[in-house]
């Protein structure tokens, strides 16, 4: 079993920065491939960013390329995003999640999540 929790978020004005961390804990974090996605009021969970269990691989949402950036310290057991030049339309609740064998935009292709963190972004 393998649970996460999400730190991180909060109010910011557009063009700004946070970093959301997921501090994972349970079974061996470096072997999974760990995702972020995001859930707006009155819209589906949609993928994010991606990042293999060795890190040499990275996805993201055509939408925020450029603009966030994933990454993970196997040694912590912790995931990040980085979050520069927010945009209103990313405000969200965003959500860290596993699965333990590959990348995949799917929500439902993951078997680990966390309970979200909520990421408010004013014009």
């Amino acid at each position: 079993q393998v649970q996460l929790v999400e730190s991180g978020g909060g109010l910011v004005q557009a063009g700004g920065s946070l970093r959301l961390s997921c501090a994972a804990s349970g079974r061996t974090f470096s072997r999974y491939a760990w995702h972020w996605f995001r859930q707006a009021p009155g819209k589906e969970r949609e993928f994010v960013a991606a990042i293999s269990w060795g890190g040499g691989n990275t996805y993201y949402l055509e939408a925020v390329k450029g603009r966030f950036t994933i990454s993970r310290d196997n040694a912590k057991n912790t995931l990040y995003l980085q979050m520069n030049s927010l945009k209103p339309e990313d405000t969200a609740v965003y959500y860290c999640a596993a699965n333990p064998t590959r990348y995949s935009p799917t929500p439902r292709d993951m078997d680990y999540w966390g309970k979200g963190t909520l990421v408010t972004v004013s014009s």
